[in-house]
């Protein structure tokens, strides 16, 4: 009797023992699918985390130039290149606009000078000798040759003027065609950011307090 307690007991020890193995070896299976999930979850978001690709602005050294001498070529043209179509009226405008003025002001300077040389010649027979036609003859002219100089050249300085605007336009048309090429390559991205916060410090030799704002600037 005594031996077959001894000997169950030893069974039952035995069948304990192997289920306590078998339990931690179950655990241990379950810790490892656990930490190779893990790492492969980690896996997945690495590979995640290198699949994202961040968009890069391609730099062309040579856009500006391409820009400015198509401006050059032909006004607006530029403009176009850059993709920036609402300027192309502006720059017409701005151009056609003086282009017009300065033919407009030397036209009329042509016609006060051709009657002011030929009244100076003793002619009388220019248009602003009599303008309504109503003029009996040996009356004075509605404009007499001092008026004629005065407008000669007051249209002749308005004509240099738009003259002058005239090629300012169209140096500002190849100026701004250059400068918006090497703008549209300027890298401006979400990491770029200005903060302008609270600052505060203790000095380290008193200890008094220094505060104030900070301009914070990170890229």
């Amino acid at each position: 009797m005594h031996r077959l307690l001894t000997t169950f007991a030893i069974a039952f020890f035995l069948v304990s023992n192997s289920y306590a193995q078998e339990e931690n070896e179950t655990q241990e299976t379950k810790e490892i699918d656990s930490i190779a999930t893990s790492l492969s979850t980690d896996v997945d978001m690495v590979v995640i985390q290198d699949s994202i690709q961040k968009k890069e602005l391609k730099f062309n050294p040579l856009s500006p130039s391409k820009a400015a001498f198509y401006s050059s070529i032909l006004p607006g043209l530029g403009q176009i290149y850059n993709k920036r179509y609402w300027k192309v009226p502006l720059v017409y405008g701005a151009i056609g606009g003086s282009i017009y003025a300065y033919t407009w002001n030397n036209n009329n300077y042509k016609r006060f000078r051709v009657a002011f040389k030929r009244r100076q010649a003793g002619f009388t027979d220019d248009e602003f000798y009599d303008l309504n036609g109503d003029n009996a003859p040996g009356d004075d002219p509605d404009l007499d040759i001092d008026d004629l100089e005065d407008q000669q050249e007051r249209f002749q300085q308005d004509r240099d003027l738009w003259l002058v605007i005239s090629i300012a336009a169209y140096a500002l048309n190849i100026i701004d065609a250059n400068v918006d090429a090497h703008l549209k390559q300027f890298n401006i991205d979400n990491d770029l950011s200005v903060d302008f916060e609270p600052f505060l410090d203790l000095n380290s030799v008193t200890n008094d307090p220094i505060y104030g704002m900070a301009l914070t600037i990170k890229f």
